[in-house]
């Protein structure tokens, strides 16, 4: 590993999340907020560190494998131990532990949060707080890619960490223009849903909160009671949609818009898994809950809709307690928190081309032990897929399996309950945001303990990064300075 080239590139990592308080700064003099001083220390730190790191004479020509894991990997555990500061020079959250758990649940786009009354917050912290949502969804690295002219294409490595997916790829020749493809389609699609807020009534401020935790799938409301404060049939709509088109591949919206190329779209597999699933459990759900909980079937289909939509997104926005929902719809829930959307979004959870992957291993398996001399290839999109990509997919569901195991043993230590204490490591790991039990869509994580919060916080970041940037620094090996 070449060390100087990792500590410039986090270096430059650093000013960037510099550049990116300094609208919560604005927001914070608009409002005359006390809290400008803390933003304006925090920019100072963060900026001089990193500009530090940036002064490592070293060209930033050839990044390398290992070389890329390393700054993902370290650049989102730095950035997350910074973007605490907000929190903690302000007040608002003054508790470290408290503030790492806030502040990485948002990075990863998770939406878990120990604040009990998100409206006490100075807006310019609730900014900040979103803020790190909308930067996490897509990733810091690939906006890093983006913006700097003197990336070369071995950045691919750097994608490769930290995009979320079994195999992110270039779109164009140029893996520059490939992040600055991603990154014009995920604004784009935000200013969208931003007009479309607005011209339902809500505050432009909400709006952009909002506007963020959907794109990027991660949650964080301005308001106690998240999406279901505004008790409107449009916003709901409008939300439900975008949490749906933000779960979807990016790579397919390229294909959509850009290259009119409409029969790879609606012959991907993934896309059809993910939209079955998805009509699936809302007509289920709807089912259940007509006539328990709600008494018409516009009420079940609209709140099954956005539940169903929010979790399987990642998101965690709530409009209805689902803690109060039957044990059959509860289930499915859970189901979704594990499954997620599409590779290549914003959204977390295993991806549904790994369950097709997974459900296509196994009736390769069966059709073997009724007809053990048959060559069946797992096929994907009319393709075949190699053996070492399957196996990856084998170990990669063992891996997340295990981590969950682990990180339940240790959180149940607080002595809470089965389902809260199970769905508080699921919500975390798939970086949904609510569980059920306490940290239901009404609860929070506050009452856990410091040791749990920990836990749940590399959780967030392990899920986020898909597992193994962060584990591969537990690995003495991985440190050893490379030769090239």
């Amino acid at each position: 590993m070449k060390h100087k080239v990792v500590f410039k590139s986090i270096g430059t990592v650093l000013c960037i999340e510099a550049a990116s308080m300094l609208p919560s700064l604005i927001v914070a003099l608009i409002n005359h907020e006390k809290a400008a001083i803390a933003f304006a220390l925090s920019i100072g730190i963060i900026a001089a560190i990193g500009a530090a790191l940036m002064r490592i004479k070293t060209p930033i020509s050839r990044i390398f494998t290992r070389d890329g894991f390393a700054i993902v990997s370290l650049s989102w555990i730095l950035v997350t131990l910074f973007g605490t500061l907000p929190f903690l020079l302000s007040g608002s959250i003054p508790s470290f532990i408290d503030a790492l758990f806030e502040t990485a649940s948002g990075f990863s786009t998770t939406g878990s949060s120990i604040l009990t009354d998100v409206e006490a917050l100075p807006k310019s912290v609730l900014f900040w707080r979103s803020s790190t949502h909308w930067l996490g969804g897509m990733g810091i690295l690939v906006l890093m890619i983006a913006i700097l002219p003197s990336v070369s294409a071995s950045t691919i490595n750097i994608m490769i960490a930290e995009s979320p997916g079994p195999s992110p790829g270039k779109l164009v020749p140029k893996i520059r223009e490939t992040a600055k493809i991603l990154y014009i389609i995920y604004i784009a699609m935000t200013a969208v849903l931003v007009v479309l807020l607005l011209l339902g009534g809500m505050p432009l401020f909400d709006a952009l909160i909002h506007a963020f935790g959907t794109a990027s799938t991660g949650g964080f409301s301005s308001r106690n009671a998240s999406v279901g404060a505004y008790y409107s049939v449009y916003i709901d709509v409008v939300i439900t949609v975008f949490l749906f088109l933000f779960g979807v591949n990016f790579t397919l919206y390229y294909y959509l818009f850009l290259k009119r190329d409409f029969k790879s779209v609606l012959r991907d597999e993934e896309l059809r898994f993910y939209f079955g699933v998805v009509v699936g459990a809302i007509v289920l759900i709807a089912l259940n809950i007509k006539g328990t909980v709600y008494q018409t079937i516009g009420e079940a289909i609209r709140y099954a809709s956005f539940q169903v939509t929010s979790i399987i997104s990642t998101a965690g926005f709530a409009t209805a307690d689902f803690n109060l929902w039957p044990s059959f719809s509860k289930i499915i829930l859970v189901l979704l928190m594990l499954t997620g959307s599409c590779a290549g979004s914003t959204a977390g959870g295993i991806k549904c081309v790994r369950i097709v992957l997974l459900l296509k291993i196994i009736r390769r398996e069966i059709t073997r032990l009724i007809h053990p001399n048959a060559v069946q290839p797992v096929k994907l999109n009319g393709r075949r897929v190699d053996e070492e990509t399957l196996s990856g997919v084998m170990a990669f569901f063992f891996f997340w399996m295990l981590i969950i195991a682990v990180s339940v043993l240790i959180v149940s230590l607080d002595g809470k309950d089965l389902v809260t204490s199970t769905t508080a490591v699921l919500a975390t790991v798939n970086n949904v945001g609510p569980g059920l039990g306490a940290v239901g869509p009404t609860g929070n994580f506050a009452d856990f303990s410091a040791l749990s919060k920990t836990v749940m916080s590399l959780c967030m970041l392990i899920g986020r990064l898909e597992v193994y940037p962060i584990m591969l620094l537990c690995f003495p090996s991985f440190w050893k300075r490379s030769s090239i």
